[in-house]
């Protein structure tokens, strides 16, 4: 601290992390409180509140004072005391460890105020600093009798490579979600109805035609346990995603998709790995645009957060439940994981941005694969005799139904939706309406 660095401060004012007290007094612990909570700040002991110096008689016992209200403190503030023009300069650091109190309660710096919080406010101060993990909570609604699904457990252990033949207690205790009483971990992987207890944890999927996503396609809110929701979530993707085909000469040919499946997959397990189930009001979303495939998930930034450095762990009972069964391989590494299976498959690397709610993960189509779709039928691409006949039909007639397939080849409905789902990845045709009004046309 100089003269002319203590002119301007005085000169500002209070603020966000500058506050003057005029003398001694037990309310100081608010203030310490206050800054540690929030990102810092430095006390001006000796400036009154229109930051005129005031002066005081600085000696060992008020500065041993001042050290043991940061250390009383519950957990401990670390503070550095600087003298300067017979005042102390408290610079107290943002806590490590937070929230933290003192005798008179919990508060916070916000602007030029040091306001105390309320009980609500605590709780979500405590869960926004990862004190309070939702997967580890009690689910107190949820009846083991009744609720329990023993085959979505059984699947999970064959997955997990697990022995079923101890008692199912002593298995979801050992696997942290049941010590007598589920709680909301267990609740999202093994309840028949995991929606009716965590409302949040729907999964939506939306297509689009447009690129400003105005007009939807298709919509599906997908339910079921995490395990399931990654699946369904996986089997949109895959249903609408195309493939364009390379010859190389080899007996087989090479699938070049318009987006890397793995490096989506890698998105959709941490966005439900990650996600923040205590906000009730937002699901995670994956949007299909004609041109990319978007992510949002809602979540709470961690404290210097940064992409590819910050390993942390909002719901380490799930991510572990995850990692049993291959999802995930490595903690912390999602973000490499997706970038390292782009790389591969020569697609973009996701672009990510983020508020301290929302997360998004952006994916671009690969470019070989805009490269190769532009083939002409006929000359490289190998269709049977009902898609060729649905191509010539599309030709000359605005569209076709599944119907017309069936009635004129004698084809089940599931061998005639095959063929043009094929030919919609071929991005020679594409789907429109919902339900008994689809038609497939010309792309």
């Amino acid at each position: 601290m100089n003269r002319k660095e203590l002119e301007f401060i005085l000169q500002q004012g209070e603020g966000q992390y500058i506050e003057f007290k005029e003398s001694f007094d037990k309310s100081l612990a608010k203030e310490i409180v206050a800054f540690a909570n929030a990102n810092g700040g430095r006390i001006f002991l000796g400036v009154d509140d229109k930051g005129k110096l005031k002066r005081i008689n600085i000696t060992n016992r008020l500065k041993s004072q001042i050290l043991d209200i940061a250390k009383n403190c519950d957990p401990s503030i670390k503070v550095v005391l600087e003298e300067f023009s017979n005042i102390i300069i408290i610079n107290v650091y943002e806590g490590g460890d937070k929230p933290h109190k003192c005798s008179s309660g919990f508060y916070l710096r916000q602007g030029a105020n040091s306001q105390k919080m309320t009980r609500d406010e605590i709780l979500d101060f405590a869960v926004c600093e990862g004190k309070i993990k939702f997967d580890s909570q009690i689910n107190n609604r949820f009846d083991f009798e009744k609720d329990f699904d023993k085959e979505k457990l059984d699947n999970y252990l064959k997955r997990a490579g697990l022995s079923n033949l101890i008692p199912v207690k002593n298995i979801l205790k050992d696997l942290g979600v049941s010590d007598g009483n589920f709680n909301n971990a267990g609740v999202l992987f093994f309840a028949k109805k995991p929606q009716q207890f965590i409302p949040p944890s729907v999964f939506t999927c939306v297509l689009f035609r447009d690129k400003e996503g105005s007009e939807v396609i298709d919509r599906k809110e997908i339910t079921g346990s995490l395990v399931e929701i990654v699946e369904k979530v996986m089997n949109f993707v895959e249903f609408y995603v195309k493939v364009a085909y390379k010859f190389t000469g080899k007996p087989k040919r090479e699938n070049i998709y318009e987006y890397s499946l793995e490096a989506i997959r890698e998105a959709v397990i941490n966005s439900v790995m990650h996600k923040n189930y205590f906000e009730s009001g937002h699901n995670n979303i994956l949007k299909i645009f004609p041109d990319k495939i978007q992510m949002e998930n809602i979540w709470i930034k961690p404290a210097h957060f940064k992409i590819k450095e910050t390993v942390f762990r909002r719901n380490p009972i799930i991510a572990n439940l995850f990692l049993r069964i291959h999802f995930g391989e490595k903690l912390g590494s999602g973000f490499a994981r997706m970038e390292y299976y782009c790389k591969k498959e020569n697609a973009p690397v996701p672009k990510i941005r983020f508020t301290n709610i929302l997360f998004y993960v952006v994916f671009r189509q690969n470019p070989e694969y805009l490269k190769l779709k532009a083939v002409k039928v006929g000359e490289k691409l190998e269709l049977n005799e009902r898609q060729r006949f649905v191509f010539d039909y599309l030709k000359s007639n605005l569209s076709i139904r599944s119907m017309d397939i069936q009635k004129k080849f004698g084809v089940t409905r599931d061998t005639a939706n095959r063929d043009l789902n094929e030919l919609i990845k071929l991005a020679l045709i594409k789907r429109e309406g919902i339900g008994k009004a689809v038609r497939y046309k010309l792309k």
